[in-house]
């Protein structure tokens, strides 16, 4: 019998041949007969499964005989019946051992390599040595050439995302390329786990997929979420992917960005995939993971710098930099973003320019930069948009003259920082935090949204209620996200009624209060280093911990308003369209209220006056004040309605 098989699978045929003259000797009983010549070159497929699973040229000669009978059904002629009460010819571990020379008996064994890396598949029976023996799928489909993902990894591996392949690497970055490079360049039984740690999951997919081409590897993601809990389908995903790895040259990059160090799965997953797998894995974490016993090296991906980001945008947007006016320093001061995002919005500008027949208006990219860090933050906090501006904001000069300072410093920070080289002292204090201290009503949040608005940047509201948790841990891993999510965009964040999380440390009575201290002690940390504007907002000044005091920037002192500020802000507080008549706003100011009260009776005026199809009058503010002073439990005097003409 003569078996052809086609040109690209040429070079099975000498071992299947092989195969065939050994059984057609076995079935004619010549066994005494000397073999046909066993010095053959393998395929490459073969030549790599005898390679990486340490085959004897006995597992080889199973491996072509399971692969014969698959290519070839008349193969089956060649093979005798298993046993005497059988029906049907299969191939089997006692016909290998019967017929094949260098037979050994561990290859009955579950730990033979034929059997641990499922090679071969065995049906159950109550004999093994004769029960019918064939190829795993994946393994015949890998000595024909195919290279697609073995099926049972589908779900839990994918390949490297697109842009994390063709984004440009930074100069820091290169760095740790070769530091990864380099770590497994040594020789090593087992090669030490390597862990890129930061909040820029591009970076590192980025990091990792250079580092794997430099070493001739294919790179391979999994995310830890989609990882079995159950010891056993954990095991069998680990041996079948370091069975693809070794047979496809891979690296494993195990994505734990969603996963904390404190978490209990933690524990599981480290102890039962990563610190016995014997295949190379990057880890990308945005803390720092350890383990238990396995040697891993972490590496801190850190955010691009001022300088790194400006490189990118001048070498993405090329010519077109020159028209955008010095917006290049604005956008690589006030955001922090990565390299793909740089590249996007370079690419997004570009397209407006060819289609718009004049320039393109250069805040396109201050819009979209903010719109990604908007990604970040919107489900983290209360974004509160802005229309107010200063002519809306009414303050003592003194007052007015803190908040220009603040202005200044956000408008001056790239030049102070990186060009007078500031910067280069050490990030410590950089931060900018401001306090607004005063009663309620009195301007505070309005300031913020002044600012916000002035420079084009997003006001977010912490929610002290969803930040401060009972349980120890969490207030600080919350606000780390916050903090983390905010980096992007230099986003300003308002922290209302900021006494009640940044209040005063306690004595150490019992471990709540040591925790609670050693979560100060971090939000200290996180308001110095933080790149955007930190605004603490509160009634109390006196209740904020001094350690906090030391390190604010501004204090801003909102005062209740007197009279004639009072009359200013009824001057100011109906829209130019809103219809007024016989207004007396230094009469109005007579009324003994904050800015916030002045805004609520302005509203409930206007409201009484639509419903009356009326424009507003003092009678339909005296109705408001009245209720407004309800809502108060005030009594509204004659002193403060003296004069008045309803």
């Amino acid at each position: 019998m003569v078996f052809f098989l086609p040109s690209h699978l040429s070079s099975l045929q000498p071992g299947i041949a092989r195969i065939h003259q050994i059984l057609l000797n076995y079935k004619e009983a010549k066994q005494n007969q000397p073999s046909p010549p066993p010095a053959f070159r393998p395929s490459p497929p073969l030549s790599i499964l005898c390679q990486q699973f340490n085959l004897s040229p006995f597992d080889l000669d199973i491996l072509l005989l399971c692969l014969a009978v698959e290519l070839d059904p008349d193969f089956y002629q060649l093979i005798p019946y298993p046993s005497p009460n059988s029906n049907h010819v299969y191939p089997t571990l006692s016909l290998a051992l019967s017929a094949f020379p260098d037979a050994s008996y561990s290859v009955l064994s579950p730990l033979h390599p034929l059997h641990y890396w499922q090679l071969i598949n065995i049906s159950p029976s109550y004999c093994i040595s004769v029960s019918p023996v064939r190829l795993d799928q994946h393994i015949l489909c890998f000595i024909l050439g195919d290279d697609s993902l073995d099926e049972q990894l589908l779900g839990f591996v994918s390949p490297i995302p697109p842009t994390s392949s063709f984004c440009t690497l930074s100069s820091t970055h290169e760095v740790l390329v070769e530091l990864l490079v380099d770590s497994w360049s040594a020789p090593s039984h087992l090669s030490p786990l390597l862990q890129l740690s930061g909040g820029d999951s591009t970076a590192k997919y980025r990091i990792a997929f250079e580092t794997s081409c430099r070493l001739g590897a294919n790179l391979r993601v999994m995310s830890v979420a989609s990882i079995p809990q159950n010891p056993q389908k954990l095991q069998q995903l680990k041996k079948r992917w370091e069975r693809e790895a070794l047979l496809r040259n891979c690296i494993l990059l195990l994505d734990c960005d969603q996963l904390s160090a404190k978490d209990s799965f933690c524990d599981l997953l480290f102890s039962q995939f990563l610190e016995n797998i014997i295949t190379p894995v990057i880890i990308s974490s945005r803390e720092p993971l350890e383990t238990k016993h396995r040697p891993l090296l972490s590496f801190d991906v850190s955010p691009l710098g001022y300088t790194e980001q400006k490189t990118i945008w001048l070498t993405n947007l090329g010519p077109l930099a020159n028209n955008l006016d010095g917006q290049i320093d604005r956008l690589a001061s006030q955001f922090n973003l990565s390299t793909s995002a740089i590249q996007t919005a370079c690419l997004q500008y570009k397209n407006q320019t060819q289609q718009a027949e004049d320039s393109p208006n250069p805040d396109l990219l201050w819009d979209y930069c903010r719109n990604q860090a908007r990604l970040q933050l919107d489900d983290l906090a209360q974004r509160l948009d802005s229309t107010v501006t200063w002519s809306d904001l009414v303050l003592p000069a003194q007052q007015y003259q803190i908040l220009e300072d603040i202005t200044n410093h956000l408008k001056h920070r790239a030049k102070v920082y990186q060009d007078w080289g500031f910067s280069g002292k050490g990030s410590r204090g950089l931060g900018l935090c401001a306090l607004f201290h005063g009663e309620s009503g009195t301007g505070k949040t309005l300031a913020a949204e002044v600012l916000a608005n002035h420079f084009r940047l997003d006001l977010y509201c912490i929610d002290l209620s969803a930040v401060v948790s009972k349980y120890v841990g969490e207030t600080e891993k919350n606000l780390r996200r916050i903090f983390d999510a905010a980096e992007s965009g230099g986003a300003i964040l308002l922290f209302d009624e900021a006494d009640a999380l940044f209040g005063k440390r306690t004595e150490v009575n019992d471990s709540r209060d040591r925790y609670a201290n050693v979560e100060i002690s971090y939000l200290l940390q996180r308001m110095e280093a933080y790149r955007g504007l930190a605004i603490l907002t509160t009634n109390r000044k006196e209740d904020i911990d001094t350690a906090f005091l030391r390190r604010i920037r501004f204090a801003v002192t909102f005062p209740f308003p007197d009279a004639s500020s009072r009359t200013e802000i009824w001057r100011r507080i109906f829209p130019p369209q809103t219809p007024t008549e016989g207004l007396n706003y230094r009469k109005l100011g007579q009324l003994k209220i904050a800015g916030g009260n002045i805004r609520n009776i302005a509203l409930n005026a206007a409201f009484l006056a639509a419903e009356a199809e009326e424009p507003v009058m003092m009678k339909h503010i005296l109705t408001g004040a009245e209720r407004e002073y309800l809502k108060l439990k005030r009594l509204l005097t004659d002193e403060e309605t003296r004069g008045w003409s309803c």
